[in-house]
């Protein structure tokens, strides 16, 4: 296809240097052309001629320019994508300077035979400014990084100072600290609707620090991961969309670590902060260093269904469970029931009385028997 397509256009360039080259003839008066259809006639032979001596060149031109093609598709996937950037910036600058050299080149009045020459002299002019701006940006892409690298810096130890002066003004205030949201607690999603119902007070924040670990985990080529991480994202921008929610992104971020969880707890050290988060090691970490820290986990497992032996409900057995004759039911929590004898009741709601609760590191545990 490539091959086809290439020899179409070497055929159309042949035709089009053909009626150039006629329009030469004609214009240079080398001959006495008198006769309308011969005038057609040089133009049309010419096209033709020229078109027809291309395309016989096309099998060796079409394997050059395919070559050269792939040759530049393996240059370009090799180099760096902000080299790429700089490289661009260097062939747009090159055309501009090429184009207003080329501007009074265009306006010369020459002979009719000289004509040609000036558009031999633009494009001459377009190839070696283009050449010699993408040469340039490349030879010079450090300084250029650092130019743009040290105004960026400044422009965010600005930012940086203004946002840890605000925070800490309205913390001396009395208000309420911020919360620092991380990567865990925006992929297990419960935060939207806990900080909808209004029990998360203050600004939330987002640092960009957590936005790209996020979007690492959605790129990844694990199908689990990048579902979470695209979950992710979608959580932070219905909060950002979110009317109940002061949310806030955050450009802070700290060069000297790649540790997004050592990130987050500099970042709340430096503002007062809270942390919100899932992560057991972050949230033993926060403590340690006197950081205020709120775990969804611990919430969740603060407001579940409270029960005291004794007491007595009605519930849906929906399996039997590990023991000989047992079956299992959940309440809207999620906390499982443990019935005995009630295997032989799945699919039916029966009424029974709580024996045992039980809390363990997988959770909180009900056995109950049923009422006779």
């Amino acid at each position: 296809m490539i091959k086809r397509v290439i020899n179409i256009i070497v055929a159309l360039l042949g035709g089009t240097l053909g009626y150039a080259l006629a329009e030469f003839i004609v214009r240079s008066k080398m001959f006495a052309i008198k006769s309308t259809f011969l005038l057609y006639s040089i133009y049309g032979v010419m096209v033709l001629l020229g078109a027809g001596l291309f395309y016989l060149m096309t099998p060796f031109i079409s394997d050059k320019v395919k070559r050269l093609i792939d040759n530049i598709d393996d240059y370009v996937v090799k180099q760096p994508k902000d080299s790429l950037v700089v490289g661009a910036l260097g062939i747009i600058f090159g055309i501009i300077i090429a184009l207003l050299l080329s501007v009074p080149i265009t306006m010369l009045n020459l002979p009719s035979i000289l004509e040609p020459l000036k558009s031999i002299v633009t494009v001459l002019l377009y190839v070696v400014f283009v050449s010699l701006g993408y040469r340039l940006s490349m030879k010079y892409k450090d300084d250029i990084f650092n130019f743009f690298n040290r105004k960026k810096a400044t422009t965010e130890s600005e930012y940086v100072k203004t946002e840890a002066s605000n925070l800490q003004n309205k913390r001396e205030e009395g208000e309420v600290s911020a919360k620092l949201l991380d990567t865990s607690v925006l992929i297990d999603g419960r935060i939207q609707q806990i900080a909808e119902t209004g029990f998360i007070e203050g600004d939330v924040i987002v640092p960009n620090f957590v936005l790209e670990e996020l979007q690492i985990i959605a790129d990844s080529a694990d199908d689990l991961k990048r579902e979470r991480g695209r979950r992710g994202l979608d959580i932070v921008n219905s909060l950002r969309n979110s009317k109940k929610i002061k949310f806030r992104n955050s450009r802070r971020d700290y060069d000297d670590t790649t540790e997004v969880d050592i990130k987050l707890l500099k970042f709340a050290t430096e503002t007062g902060a809270t942390i919100v988060t899932n992560d057991f090691n972050l949230n033993k970490l926060a403590v340690v260093q006197g950081i205020k820290v709120l775990n969804i986990n611990d919430l969740a497992n603060s407001v579940k269904t409270v029960v005291i032996p004794g007491e007595k409900m009605i519930v849906n057995i929906v399996k039997e469970g590990k023991e000989k004759d047992q079956g299992l039911a959940y309440l809207d929590d999620g906390t499982m029931i443990v019935i005995e004898e009630g295997k032989h009741l799945i699919g039916e709601k029966v009424q029974v009385v709580v024996s045992t609760v039980l809390q363990t590191a997988a959770g909180k545990m009900i056995f109950t028997k049923l009422v006779d």
